[in-house]
């Protein structure tokens, strides 16, 4: 299973803390309103038994055909019953009682917690009390009403104590916080704490949506190639500490890559010097073959008839030719390759260098063949040309074209070949010329790149040197591929330099 990305991480923590967040929320909410709504039922309760304990004291202490007790008595009544009832308050009402007190004939609070004895009908209940007292007399039967405040409720109960003389009790008490004596401190805490997490999940979509962001405009200024560039920093302390180890490990490579290139070249050029005494003895052997034949063909001549003597200046001037050509290659080998490296068309400049070559190829009755398949691996991606020294890969693809043209012999092919590989993230341009001739002897495949190594007698032996000095200068390589069917020889560069 695939490991999601650490910013889909990220998302989903975010949407793990956001769950929580509601669901502590939406139980908290079913808390407090159970718990309101049972503290409301209790009040309710606790006020109706109150009640009827109040009205069966009065009905024990007068007879139904008695007139109203005086307010003392019930006053008294109320003492002693409520005194075991903690936090009701009561009193007597009748409708006949007169509008001046609004019909309550007495009062007591006897469990009242402030200082001194509590006589007042309190102001702010009396609707309430008044419409459990219209309910109860309309119905001749108990009845209670309640108003819920914000922070707690507010119970009237109410019930008949005398029938006849329209006398009913009520009781009033107050119902205790949804969550008790500190509930409004423990909720108030509890929003706190639920306000500081949907802060901080809030913040850290913020930050995620940053980091998100931040770490996309890297990936936007990362080369699409893995070509070694410097990212910006991006101003959060964390990303600016991997951006700048990368940028250190880009500017060590970079120091590498000079480092490689230079000690490339000095290798090269070592290599140059250590042949040169080999080069030395085989340039004596090369060159003393012709003029030993000259002399022989002039001392001949010296001695013969002018036809022997045309045909000895003809044979004199073929082996000076050669000398010649051995020479200008021995030349151009021990001069370091210098690049003059450009853009260019691999598909023309392949049609170019190959088309130059079709007059030989033909009088050889060789069939000679160019193809370039050097397309992007992605055709959205934008086209980038390759960059190299066109004049000195023309002269190391034209020893390769010249070779196999000789040895493919009448009737055979030679195919040309361009390609783009690559190795890892780096492009490269692989050209391979392929001919049908006899191959490579097996003792000389392991020198055949060597100077004055060929297989032809009338070869210089320094074609193939050539191609390897300029595919090495371009930070390539030549070799022959074994594994052809055909004899084919490779040589590949870097699509463009290293800069």
């Amino acid at each position: 299973m695939k490991r999601p990305s650490f910013s889909a991480q990220l998302t989903i923590l975010w949407g793990l803390v956001a769950i929580i967040l509601a669901t502590l929320l939406v139980i908290v909410w079913v808390m407090v309103r159970s718990a309101a709504d049972h503290h409301v039922a209790n009040a309710k309760l606790q006020a109706a038994t109150a009640c009827d304990a109040v009205a069966s004291r009065y009905r024990q202490s007068i007879l139904p055909t008695d007139a109203v007790a005086s307010a003392d008595l019930m006053r008294g009544i109320l003492d002693v019953v409520l005194a075991s009832a903690p936090g009701v308050e009561g009193g007597f009402w009748s409708p006949h009682a007169g509008s001046n007190r609004n019909g309550f004939l007495a009062y007591a609070f006897p469990t009242y917690q402030g200082s001194g004895i509590k006589r007042d009908v309190p102001e702010a209940e009396i609707p309430l009390i008044l419409r459990a007292l219209q309910a109860s007399l309309q119905g001749q039967q108990p009845a209670t009403d309640a108003v819920v405040n914000r922070h707690d409720a507010v119970v009237a109960a109410a019930c008949v104590a005398q029938g006849q003389q329209g006398v009913l009790v009520w009781t009033m008490t107050r119902a205790q916080p949804a969550l008790g004596q500190y509930g409004r401190d423990l909720v108030t805490g509890l929003a706190i704490v639920l306000t500081g997490i949907l802060v901080i999940a809030v913040a850290f979509g913020v930050v995620l949506r940053r980091w998100k962001r931040q770490l996309g405009q890297l990936e936007m200024a990362l080369p699409p190639r893995g070509d070694a560039a410097r990212l910006p920093l991006v101003g959060e302390p964390d990303l600016d500490r991997i951006v700048e180890a990368f940028n250190g490990y880009v500017a060590r490579a970079e120091a590498l890559q000079h480092e490689t290139a230079r000690l490339g070249q000095r290798l090269a050029q070592a290599e140059r010097f250590s042949v040169l005494g080999k080069l030395a003895a085989q340039v004596a052997h090369e060159i003393r073959n012709p003029t030993g034949a000259m002399r022989l063909k002039a001392e001949n001549a010296l001695a013969g008839d002018s036809k022997r003597q045309q045909e000895a200046l003809r044979v004199i001037l073929e082996q000076i030719g050669r000398i010649e050509a051995q020479l200008t290659s021995l030349l151009a080998l021990t001069q370091p390759v210098r690049l003059h490296v450009q853009e260019a068309d691999v598909a023309q400049w392949m049609d170019n260098v190959v088309g130059s070559h079709q007059e030989l190829a033909q009088q050889r009755h060789v069939s000679l063949v160019s193809t370039s398949d050097v397309r992007e691996e992605s055709d959205d991606a934008p086209p980038r040309p390759a960059r190299f020294d066109q004049e000195q890969m023309r002269r190391a693809l034209d020893n390769l074209l010249i070779n196999a043209i000789r040895h493919a012999g009448a009737g055979g092919e030679v195919t040309a070949l361009a390609t783009r590989p690559h190795v890892g993230s780096r492009a490269y341009l692989r050209i391979s010329v392929s001919d049908t001739g006899p191959g490579v002897p097996p003792e000389q495949r392991a020198h055949i790149f060597e100077p004055f190594v060929t297989g032809r007698v009338d070869g210089s032996g320094l074609g193939l040197a050539v191609v390897s000095e300029v595919a090495a200068a371009h930070g390539g390589r030549a070799w022959l591929d074994e594994t052809s069917d055909t004899t084919s020889f490779v040589m590949e560069v870097p699509w463009q330099p290293s800069s």
